[in-house]
C-alpha cells in the first residue's frame, strides 16, 4: 500500500509521526534513513542530520540547539516584518498628505455609533448647538409612548433655543398622534417656525440637522443610534423626507382634515389598502400606530360601510368599490 502523502508543516505544528520518531531518535541516538521516508519534516526542519560516520543513518540534533536555531529564525522573520512596516509607512505617509480631502484625526467619521440615550441626546444637542438652519424630524408613534416626560421637556427646551436663533423645525407624525396630548402640548409651547404634518405610515425615527448630519436608530429598542455625516446618505434622507412632507396632512400651525370619500374615512382608507395586501390585524395596527382593538373597530366599520359579511368578502368589496383608485 502506498503511504499517504506527508503534509507540509512548520516546527510549531510538528506532526504526531514526526514527534514520535524524533523522540525515538533521541532515545536511541540514531535512525536509519529509510525509517524517515514517511516523515521528511524531521530532515527539512533540521531536527535530524546525516551521521558523519555513516551517511545511511540520521542523528538527532539536541532539542536545546534546535530550539535556539528555530527561535533565531523566528526573530529574524519578525525583524524583517518590522523593517517592511517602516518602509511602507515612509512610503505612504507623504502620499496621505496630498489627498485633497481632510484627513485629520479630529475629523468626525462618515458613520459613527452612539451607545445609550444620554450619549445620543448629547450628540443631537451638539449638532444643533451652533445651527440656526433647519431640523427635519420623523417621530413614530412609539417615541411618544415610551419617552419619559423629563426627556421630552429637555428636548422642548433644546428645540425652543434652536427656534429662538432663527431655526426652522419640520416634523412628521402618524395620523394617530394628531390628538395626542404630548404632541398638542408641544406645539402650544413652541414659539417660532415649527411645523408639523401627519401620515398614515411613516419611517422609523429620523433627525436631520442642516441637511449635513442625520441620526437614525441602530437597534429595535433605540439604545443605539447611527450618526451619519456621509453627504450622499444624508441627502437621500432629506429627499425622502421632502417627498413624504408633500404627501402629509398639515397639523400645525394650521390643521387640515382629510375629507371622507364615498363614506370611507381616511383611516379606513389606509386600513383598506393594507387589508388588500393580506396583512393581519396585528400588522395593520403596528403599521398605522394603533392598538389591535382599535384597528379591529375600524375594520368592522369599514365592513359595515361596504356591506361585507366576511373577511374574504371585504377584500373583494374593497377592490370593487374603487376606494383605492388614485384620484385623477
Amino acid at each position: 500500500m502506498t503511504p499517504a502523502a506527508h503534509a507540509e508543516h512548520g516546527a510549531d505544528d510538528l506532526c504526531p509521526q514526526g514527534a514520535a520518531l524524533y523522540e525515538r531518535a533521541l532515545r536511541e541516538g540514531r535512525l536509519r534513513a529509510e525509517d524517515t521516508a514517511g516523515t521528511p519534516c524531521l530532515v527539512d526542519l533540521g531536527l535530524l542530520l546525516p551521521s558523519v560516520e555513516d551517511p545511511t543513518r540520521l542523528e538527532p540534533v539536541a532539542p536545546a540547539v534546535a530550539l535556539h536555531r528555530l527561535l533565531r529564525t523566528s526573530a529574524d522573520r519578525i525583524a524583517h516584518e518590522r523593517r517592511r512596516e517602516a518602509l511602507l509607512t515612509d512610503l505612504f505617509e507623504p502620499l496621505m498628505r496630498i489627498d485633497g480631502r481632510p484627513t485629520g484625526a479630529d475629523d468626525p467619521p462618515a458613520v459613527g455609533v452612539l451607545d445609550g440615550s444620554r450619549r445620543i441626546s448629547r450628540a443631537i444637542d451638539s449638532a444643533m448647538a451652533d445651527s440656526s438652519g433647519e431640523m427635519l424630524t420623523i417621530q413614530p408613534h412609539i417615541s411618544h409612548t415610551q419617552t419619559a416626560p423629563e426627556t421630552r421637556a429637555e428636548a422642548l427646551l433644546r428645540d425652543q433655543d434652536f427656534l429662538d436663533r432663527g431655526g426652522r423645525i419640520r416634523t412628521l407624525y402618524q395620523h394617530t398622534l394628531r390628538y395626542a396630548p404630548s404632541v398638542l402640548a408641544r406645539y402650544e409651547q413652541l414659539r417660532g417656525d415649527a411645523q408639523a404634518r401627519t401620515l398614515d405610515e411613516i419611517t422609523d425615527r429620523l433627525i436631520l440637522v442642516d441637511r449635513t448630519v442625520a441620526f437614525i436608530p441602530a437597534n429595535r429598542d433605540r439604545t443605539l443610534a447611527l450618526e451619519i455625516r456621509h453627504l450622499a446618505i444624508v441627502d437621500f434622507f432629506a429627499t425622502a423626507f421632502d417627498r413624504l412632507w408633500r404627501l402629509a396632512t398639515p397639523l400645525h400651525p394650521k390643521a387640515a382634515q382629510q375629507p371622507a370619500r364615498n363614506g370611507v374615512t381616511p383611516r379606513q382608507h389606509a386600513i383598506a389598502a393594507l387589508l388588500v395586501e393580506g396583512h393581519t390585524d396585528t400588522v395593520i395596527a403596528e403599521r398605522l400606530g394603533l392598538n389591535v382593538r382599535t384597528a379591529r373597530v375600524h375594520i368592522a366599520k369599514l365592513a359595515a360601510t361596504l356591506g361585507s359579511e366576511s373577511r374574504a368578502q371585504l377584500g373583494y368589496l374593497i377592490g370593487r368599490s374603487g376606494i383605492l383608485d388614485r384620484e385623477g
